[in-house]
């Protein structure tokens, strides 16, 4: 079975309803991943989405704030949502896929603009959560468990994953503390990070552009921030991997673009 999975940072779901039905007609997905959806549970526009022909959706959200979603085409089961580092932030949903793959949708504390655990709190929550992920990663390897982990993490680790590594060092999403606790959570498992497998690391490669770029494309000041992994043993049945980049000319844009990957399950 050959699945499309997109994770999309959609910076409020029912903002972007045409949105997501342009993503559907252009690209086909199975799965749809989405964070940032920005309403509560009892707001979430389910049969809107639905109406898009995924009769199968999963979501945990709250108002203003987070939230993260999981639409899909085929059935899915062992709904789950973890409370990641102790928090009641609306930042995980997992589900279980055919032949017993999870499926993991996190999303990332964004930290804050000081690189500073003591002087910006959400810097040093942002350190816990990716330290949190990793505890939960150790146990994933232990139950020997096939999954894919994806979502908008938040960093960008490498130096062709953002406009000027030498410019950027010291802004949160590539501060060192940063990058080596999403390293260690890389290792914890072996996670192949889908997008490097496809694309070498010497080449610039994006998924954010800031709204403060009034030319975004022509600037280009962009920033890897959203991730697929998956599991060591699905890496052979990974065929493709892309990134939408010209969603962020549609009218109305999120910052993020939609990521997406094909898989042989």
């Amino acid at each position: 079975m050959s699945l499309r999975i997109v994770s999309w940072n959609v910076n409020s779901v029912r903002i972007r309803i045409a949105l997501l039905r342009k993503l559907v007609e252009q690209s086909q997905p199975d799965v749809i991943c989405l964070q940032e959806t920005k309403t509560n549970d009892d707001s979430f526009p389910l049969a809107d989405l639905q109406s898009l022909g995924f009769p199968y959706i999963v979501f945990s959200g709250q108002k203003s704030y987070n939230g993260v979603a999981i639409l899909s085409k085929q059935p899915i089961s062992r709904v789950n949502c973890l409370k990641v580092a102790n928090s009641e932030d609306k930042r995980h949903i997992s589900v279980e896929l055919k032949d017993g793959i999870s499926l993991h949708n996190f999303y990332v504390p964004a930290g804050g603009d000081i690189p500073d655990p003591e002087q910006n709190p959400a810097y040093g929550f942002k350190l816990r959560f990716v330290e949190a992920m990793t505890e939960w990663s150790d146990e994933l390897k232990k139950s020997k468990e096939n999954a894919i982990i994806l979502g908008d993490f938040n960093i960008a680790p490498l130096p062709h994953d953002v406009w000027s590594h030498k410019q950027l060092i010291n802004v949160v999403s590539h501060t060192e503390p940063e990058i080596t606790r999403l390293n260690k959570l890389k290792d914890s498992y072996n996670w192949c990070d889908v997008a490097r497998h496809f694309v070498d690391s010497e080449q610039k490669l994006y998924s954010w552009w800031s709204y403060r770029n009034r030319d975004w494309r022509k600037s280009d000041r962009g920033r890897r921030l959203d991730h697929i992994w998956t599991t060591p043993d699905l890496k052979p049945a990974l065929k493709n991997f892309s990134i939408l980049k010209d969603a962020r000319d549609w009218t109305s844009p999120s910052d993020h673009v939609p990521i997406m990957i094909d898989i042989d399950l």
